[in-house]
């Protein structure tokens, strides 16, 4: 969920971080950090969340005549 009201503190989607590549950010306050770094300067920016791709449908238990009127 993008908007819960509890997030888990993260530097990867605070509003102070950048992220540089994979596994780190560069932070304004605290220069370049791992991406899973928490500090007290930490909030939330729910633009840079990037939710979880859903899973794509199993079609293989259906039949044609599943599908057919």
């Amino acid at each position: 969920m993008l908007f819960r009201k509890k997030i888990e503190r993260s530097c990867a989607y605070c509003q102070y971080g950048t992220a540089l590549e994979e596994g780190l950010t560069l932070c304004t306050k605290r220069g370049v950090v791992p991406s899973d770094r928490k500090c007290r300067k930490f909030s939330y920016d729910p633009i840079k969340r990037i939710p979880v791709k859903p899973k794509a449908p199993d079609f293989a238990k259906y039949t044609n005549e599943d599908f057919s009127l």
